[in-house]
This record gives C-alpha cells, sequence and structure tokens, in this order.
C-alpha cells in the first residue's frame, strides 16, 4: 500500500464530514444509481443487446436463486488458497516474529515475488532496492502485508480466463475491485471502522457480480449483457446479495458479509459505510479514467466532501 495509508492509520489525514439529513441521503441515493448505471455501462462496453423481458428475468431469477443456495453460488468461482487465510490469522498474532511471517510467505514463490515487487514499488519509495523478504515484510508492515495478501488471493478469483462477455467484464471488475479495497480502506479511519475488513470487503462485494455475468453469459450465448439500465442497476443490487452470501460460506468474518449487505442503506454500521464510500469512489475513478466523467462532474464535485475528493485524487495513481 501507498505511504499515505500509513499517513492515515497514524491519524494525521483530517476526518471526512459528517452524515447528512434526510434530504442528504436521498441526495446520495439519487448520485449512487446514477454512478451504477454509468458503471454497467462502462462494464458492457459494446457488448450489449436489446435483450427480451424474459431473457432479463430469467438473469435475475437465477442470480436470486443462487444467493438462497451458496454451496452452489461458491463452486462458481475458486476459493481462496489456503496459504492466505493462514497467513491472515497469523498477522493477527502480534507474538509471530518477521521471520516467521517470511518463512510462511516464502512457502509460494509468486507470493514472494508479489511482496518483494510491491515493497519495491512506487507506493513505498525505497531509499535503495529491497532484495531480502525480511527487509520487504518491515517495509509494508503489518497492514500492507495483509492488504497484499487479499488483493493476491482475489486476483483469480475474479479475473477468471472466461469465454463470453465474463472474459472481458472480469480485468474490469477487478480493476474496480482493488480500487475499491484501497478508497474503503481509507475511508474506515472516517467512520471508525477497521482498516483490514474494509479492504477486504471491498474484494469480496465483487465475486457475486462475477458469477452473476457467468450465469448471464449462459443464457445469452451470444457473449453479450442486456442493454437495459434498469436491468443492470438490479444485476449489481443482487450480486451484492450474492457476494454477502459467498462470503459467509467461506467462513469470512460475519461483519465483513453483513457490510456488503448493508452498504447503502441508511442506518449501515461502520464498516458498511467505509465499503459504500469506497465502491463510489472507486466507480468514479474509474468512469473519469474512461472518459464517461469529467474530474469536475457534480458527482464529484457536489457529491464528495473534501477527503473523499482526495481519495479519488489518489486512486488515480493506483496500478491496474
Amino acid at each position: 500500500m501507498k505511504n499515505w495509508i500509513n499517513r492515515i492509520l497514524s491519524g494525521t489525514e483530517p476526518q471526512a464530514a459528517p452524515l447528512e439529513d434526510g434530504e442528504g441521503v436521498q441526495e446520495e441515493a439519487a448520485d449512487k444509481a446514477q454512478t451504477d448505471a454509468l458503471y454497467y455501462r462502462w462494464l458492457a462496453g459494446p457488448a450489449v443487446f436489446d435483450a427480451p423481458p424474459d431473457t432479463e428475468r430469467e438473469i435475475l431469477d437465477q442470480v436470486r436463486a443462487l444467493a438462497q443456495n451458496p454451496a452452489v453460488a461458491a463452486e462458481l468461482v475458486p476459493r481462496v488458497p489456503e496459504l492466505i487465510p493462514r497467513l491472515l490469522r497469523s498477522l493477527r498474532d502480534e507474538s509471530v516474529s518477521t521471520g516467521e511471517l517470511a518463512s510462511q510467505v516464502g512457502e509460494d514463490v509468486v507470493l514472494v515475488a508479489e511482496v518483494l515487487r510491491e515493497a519495491n514499488s512506487a507506493y513505498y519509495r525505497p531509499a535503495t532496492p529491497i532484495k531480502t523478504l525480511d527487509a520487504a515484510i518491515m517495509m509494508l508492515g503489518q497492514n500492507g502485508l495483509r492488504m497484499l495478501l487479499a488483493r493476491v488471493a482475489f486476483r483469480p478469483i475474479i479475473r477468471l480466463q472466461e469465454a463470453g462477455f465474463t472474459r472481458r467484464a472480469a480485468p474490469l471488475v477487478w480493476n474496480h475491485s482493488e480500487k475499491c479495497a484501497v478508497a474503503a480502506s481509507l475511508m474506515a479511519s472516517a467512520v471508525t471502522a477497521d482498516i483490514f475488513e474494509s479492504c477486504l470487503a471491498g474484494l469480496m462485494q465483487d465475486v457475486g457480480l462475477v458469477v452473476a455475468f457467468r450465469l448471464a453469459d449462459r443464457i445469452c450465448l451470444n457473449g453479450k449483457v442486456p442493454r437495459s439500465e434498469a436491468f443492470g442497476l438490479e444485476l449489481l443490487a443482487r450480486s451484492r446479495e450474492l457476494s454477502a452470501v459467498i462470503a459467509r460460506h467461506w467462513d469470512f468474518p460475519g461483519n465483513v458479509a453483513e457490510a456488503i449487505l448493508q452498504a447503502g442503506e441508511a442506518g449501515g454500521s461502520s464498516l458498511a459505510q467505509a465499503l459504500e464510500q469506497g465502491d463510489q469512489i472507486a466507480k468514479l475513478r474509474l468512469l473519469i479514467d474512461a472518459g464517461l466523467m469529467a474530474e469536475d462532474d457534480a458527482l464529484v464535485t457536489e457529491g464528495l466532501n473534501s477527503y473523499q475528493r482526495r481519495c479519488l485524487g489518489k486512486l488515480s495513481n493506483l496500478e491496474a
């Protein structure tokens, strides 16, 4: 993670503005719907068609049905490798030394390369190249290492090598997942949510969307998805529910699954608030970068407070 995450962890960043009144909540809901509609258009790109209502209904019905059968839903994506949960458990144990962590990371050559690459990235800006695993882990710190492990674990889950529309969409969804995880972890400090759990929720919430796109591929059979904006908004909402039930099936922390369900709802937990804010900021970043929205769009200048706009700017430097 970047050096600015360390600044936030130390509490030197200003806090976000408090939540607004009922009118403000309604405006936020309208902004979210507008952003989500643009986001679906970006994901779909030219791979859309005027689907019959029956086709749209069948896709949404199957997504709902899977949400009632998490075991089957979870089979449609690879499970997180066992090494990752074991490392995450070790990271929660303050008595575990850097050497012990290095030994566990060293069991996976791909993971070793990821840790070294992250420690030498522009995010950390080491004075001299870091060449040993111990030094790299020291540079990342506990939270940095936990977030990196989570990203490594989720990458193959979301970036599936599929045919059809899912093949086009998966890299785009992963781009959002990474940005959402970082943005949610930044927003966590403003709403007193756990930073790592916010990162985890940001990564987990897109798993259901990948499953939903796989279902759409099986039903549409043309490598495209329905063009309808109303369908896109419903699909995004239903896929979030699917992500939550898969998270529970994988024995993720209960509050992470609950936050995915609550994100965007009034009265949601602090973790849900961090996830919702991170999700919207990540989507805005992607839409701006894709040329579908200007930096001075009202959704940015009026929809985000100054703290959130700074986060939006920082995401522009995040590698895809």
